[in-house]
This record gives structure tokens, sequence and C-alpha cells, in this order.
């Protein structure tokens, strides 16, 4: 997935210099592509806007955040192998699994992390390049205000991560008692579904992002029909 989507990214600067080039040569004639309204809530300047602080900080981070969820699953994925070799029901079998299960997950939570975050660097990449588009035409640069399925996926994003960390720590304390096997199980069975409830978090961030991402190329799309109309 993480693939796929640094290609989409390197295809919409190629879309996006494209645009530029024959924008200027094309021409509307009446009764086409008529532009519809929208009540979206728009930001209009002369120039293009700065970046927003989660762009900053999504393209900065999506990089270092898939290396360490792919080292962590790995880590992980080698404890779990290792206690498998101890024999089912040992002590040293449930410390090794309470450590490989949570630093594994949470390797998968920094991966999706790091999805999420590529899917911010898209919407940074759209909110230049159409500003950079309008900008080379002359025209004022129009841009939407964050949306909020924006906000709403950055907050479940994080509060995926905070349930992803809870676990980690419940599951290291789980090794320090795994000489107690009643008392490992019951904690088994809070972490498990706090496990999940960290997964749904994410990807629905995930799925708002995506969200997000569609309502700003239809704006888009209208905003350069609106452009050719006036030009």
């Amino acid at each position: 997935v993480a693939v796929v989507l640094v290609g989409i990214i390197l295809r919409l600067w190629i879309r996006v210099d494209a645009v530029k080039q024959s924008l200027p040569a094309i021409r509307v004639r009446d009764g086409v592509a008529p532009v519809h309204s929208t009540d979206k809530r728009v930001e209009v300047s002369p120039d293009a806007p700065q970046p927003l602080l989660i762009h900053r900080v999504a393209t900065r981070l999506w990089k270092p955040m898939l290396a360490m969820g792919a080292m962590t699953v790995i880590l992980g994925a080698i404890l779990r192998a290792v206690g498998a070799g101890q024999g089912g029901g040992t002590e040293s079998f449930r410390q090794l699994a309470a450590w490989g299960i949570g630093i594994e997950f949470f390797g998968e939570a920094l991966l999706l992390s790091g999805i999420s975050f590529l899917l911010a660097t898209i919407l940074a990449s759209l909110r230049h390049g159409g500003s950079e588009v309008q900008q080379a035409l002359g025209a004022d640069v129009k841009v939407l205000k964050m949306p909020t399925t924006a906000k709403a996926f950055m907050a479940l994003m994080m509060l995926g991560m905070m349930a992803a960390m809870v676990q980690l720590v419940a599951s290291i304390f789980g090794a320090t008692i795994a000489d107690d096997p009643a008392r490992f199980t019951e904690l088994g069975a809070f972490v498990g579904p706090l496990r999940e409830l960290s997964l749904g978090l994410i990807l629905a961030g995930i799925v708002l992002a995506l969200a997000t991402i569609g309502n700003v190329l239809r704006f888009q799309f209208d905003r350069v029909r609106e452009l050719l109309r006036a030009n």
C-alpha cells in the first residue's frame, strides 16, 4: 500500500506540471461543463498558501514511521519464533509471547500510521499543486479550509497510536507476571480488545483521509472549470 501511495504522489506532480502547461490553451464553449456552486469553505489569497502543520509533519515522518514499523514487526516476529521453541505453557513461553505480540502489534500500528502520513502527504501535494496551477494562471488562489473529516482523521490516528502504546506497556507488564498464569490470562483478556480498538481507530482515520482526498479532488475539478470559463 505504501509503495502504491508513493507512486501516486510522483504521478500527481507530473499531472500538476502537465495541467500548468495545457490549461492556458484550452477554451470552453458556452453550455459546456457547467460550474457547480459549492458551499465548501475556502481560503482566497493572491499567492500559494504555506503548508499546514500536519502537512509539514506528515511529509517528514512517513519514511521514519514505515522504517521503524517494519523493523519492529520483524523484531516481534523473531521474539515469537524464539518463544515457540520454549514449549507451550512454560513461563519463558509466556514472557516471550507477551513481548513478541506487543512489539509486533506496535510495529503494525507504526506501519499504518506511516500510511496515514502518506495520505496526509498526498493532501499536502494536492493543496500545493492546485495552488501552483492557479498562481501560474495569474488567478486568485483558492484552497479548501481544513475539512472536518481531516480533523477527525488526525484525532483518530493519534487515539489509535495511543491505544497501541498502552497495549505495548500492558504487554511488557504481562511479561513480568508470566509466573502467574491466572493473572497473565486476565491481562490478556484486556489487552486483546485494546489492540482491536487501536486497529479500528487507525483504519477509521485512514477512511476519513481518503474521504478528504475525494472532497479536495472534487473542489479542485470545479475550480479548474471555473478558471477555464474565466479565461
